[in-house]
């Protein structure tokens, strides 16, 4: 896995992380931004992305029914890891959180195979504040979920991962951003 694991660092350095000045979703200036997408929904980045999550999850034990987060970020890592899985005889479901419930058909807040009771690993490219975590967090916990542990490519170390924990869930990334930046 070292090996995949410096194959995807390198692919985000070249294609993701860009430096200059920029204005975060936050509202935060930053003088860097990782554009995860541009990995995470690259063929090259998928195979990794579903091989390290994966064994990153099954390394922390976490044993969840399902993975997946809030929409858009969260969903080619989900779908990643999903597809792995199933690659290797497991069945670890997918599925994406809308930022509000749909205003038509059923009306659903998440898209896909969830189910009420699911231990569910939430998923993210990039934790910043960690505001899209916990929002994914709050409409899977209520509809019945169980959450395990938040999974993600990068943390930009600007406090997201403590305010997850602080709400008591485990986080693990792959990559924090001076790894990337060094």
């Amino acid at each position: 896995m070292d090996n995949k694991k410096a194959d995807l660092k390198q692919l985000l350095r070249e294609r993701s992380v860009r430096i200059g000045n920029f204005v975060l979703s936050s509202g935060k200036p930053s003088t860097f931004y990782v554009d995860a997408r541009l990995t995470t929904m690259s063929p090259e980045g998928m195979i990794l992305i579903g091989q390290l999550g994966l064994n990153t999850i099954r390394e922390r034990g976490w044993d969840p029914d399902s993975v997946g987060g809030l929409t858009l970020g969260a969903d080619p890592v989900s779908f990643a890891i999903s597809y792995t899985s199933g690659s290797a005889g497991g069945s670890l479901r997918a599925f994406t959180v809308r930022k509000e419930p749909k205003e038509h058909g059923a009306g659903r807040l998440i898209e896909g195979p969830f189910q009420s009771g699911d231990r569910v690993v939430v998923i993210e490219d990039v934790i910043t504040t960690g505001k899209s975590a916990l929002q994914a967090i709050d409409s899977i916990v209520s509809l019945n979920g169980n959450v395990v542990g938040v999974f993600s490519i990068v943390d930009r170390d600007d406090g997201g991962r403590e305010a997850i924990e602080s709400r008591g869930y485990q986080v693990s990334s792959l990559f924090n951003i001076g790894e990337l930046l060094s």
